[in-house]
């Protein structure tokens, strides 16, 4: 029922679910192992300096939290060590190690600095390393470099791409949406198609640590720009971050499809969509390899853990749940009021609360929480009047009857 234009006969969930129960353990647990880090990009969370807290965790705390982490197994939660740059801390390499041997698929997110280099990577693969995430916020090192502050960023990426790739690690690109670099996606996309990647992970600018002075990109560009990365996922592995309305434009996107609709006039696209569209050009028609989206959000099946021990709902959600100092994680998980109330659907507040795309959706509480001070409130940057959508019915059958349990194996979904 949930196929798309040209792959009939063969079947694409619109939406899937992990086959636990997302309130007692998470899908994927994130894990700040140091804020340390030499660049100065424009748009980090974390307001990175290069020199480390001498309050991180310390190795026996480590130790402690990563088996804590693979006690919510099995199947294990995806487990990815960013920064900060994480190979700032001497132990990385240990910590890889270990937690690979308690069963953790682990995946690492580092900064392209000098101290990532092919040998490196290397290494980080003995030691049981299964993926890799770079940050690719342009197609050319003017611009790209731009985000970091400083030159040379972007070919060392490109060099840490390709070592990651001969060395048999999965790589995803992480590219974050500003003004500066709205315009270039198509360019990233293509960068992306021709150096192979598991994913591409496209970040929804969150107005946080440093990221505060970023340019934004208004609601409207926003859902031009999700329209474009759906015409794109139909060759790439897409995936967004922070973006959490893209689940329901793919819903949409699908539901118009099995119609015969034109999308364009039903969605009141702008100019943006029609200039990346046209960027993208010429865009291989290919298998559909389309990335289906995964029903969870911030406190609802993720968790972040700070280089101080503290616990958020998501890395780019300042507030705390607690700490794991002071309780286990998950404790903190299951228990503590943010969790609780994040996966409270009805707790939901203005047009998030209103939506009929709330239960796929919700909505990033990391942005309503920058934005408003309430991690309850409405996404700003979301331009989605609730209930406007023309075919409600189709999107319940697509959501419901056809709706997957599939829990995913690869790392960093």
């Amino acid at each position: 029922m949930a196929e798309t234009a040209g792959n009939q006969g063969r079947v694409r969930f619109a939406i899937r679910r992990p086959s636990f129960d997302l309130g007692q353990r998470p899908f994927i647990v994130i894990w700040e192992i140091t804020r340390a880090c030499d660049l100065a990009c424009a748009h980090c969370r974390a307001s990175a300096m290069p020199a480390r807290n001498p309050g991180e965790l310390t190795p026996e705390e480590s130790r402690s939290l990563i088996d804590q982490i693979a006690a919510f197994g099995p199947p294990a939660p995806l487990f990815v060590m960013t920064g900060g740059d994480p190979i700032k801390r001497p132990d990385l390499l240990d910590l890889v190690s270990y937690a690979s041997s308690r069963g953790l698929p682990v995946s690492l997110s580092p900064s392209a600095t000098p101290l990532l280099t092919p040998a490196l990577v290397r290494e980080l693969r003995s030691a049981g390393l299964v993926a890799l995430s770079l940050s690719v916020d342009g197609s050319s090192s003017e611009i790209h470099d731009a985000f970091r502050g400083i030159g040379g960023v972007f070919a060392r990426t490109l060099a840490a791409w390709e070592a990651a790739r001969e060395c048999g690690l999965k790589v995803q690109v992480n590219t974050t949406v500003a003004k500066l670099n709205m315009l270039d996606l198509p360019r990233i996309a293509r960068l992306v198609l021709d150096k192979g990647a598991m994913t591409w992970s496209v970040f929804f600018l969150v107005p946080v640590g440093r990221g505060i002075g970023l340019r934004q990109i208004s609601p409207e560009e926003c859902e031009d720009v999700m329209n474009f990365l759906y015409d794109a996922g139909k060759v790439l592995r897409v995936k967004t971050t922070e973006g959490h309305h893209y689940k329901r434009v793919v819903l949409q996107r699908m539901a118009l499809e099995r119609r015969g609709v034109p999308h364009e006039e039903v969605l009141n696209l702008g100019p943006t969509y029609r200039a990346l569209v046209e960027g993208l050009q010429p865009w291989p028609a290919g298998p559909n390899e389309r990335r289906t989206p995964i029903e969870i959000n911030a406190g609802r099946g993720f968790v972040f853990i700070s280089h101080l021990g503290t616990v958020h709902p998501s890395g780019f959600l300042t507030a705390e749940a607690g700490s794991v100092r002071k309780a286990p994680l998950a404790e903190l998980y299951r228990e503590s009021r943010m969790f609780t109330e994040l996966r409270d659907l009805a707790k939901l507040q203005g047009r998030c609360g209103a939506c009929e795309f709330a239960r796929m959706c919700g909505g990033s509480r990391s942005r309503a929480h920058a934005m408003t001070g309430n991690h309850l409130a409405e996404d700003p940057l979301c331009a989605y009047a609730p209930g406007s959508f023309p075919f409600p019915g189709d999107i319940e059958e697509l959501i419901g009857k056809r709706r997957t349990t599939e829990t995913v194996a690869a790392p960093m979904a």
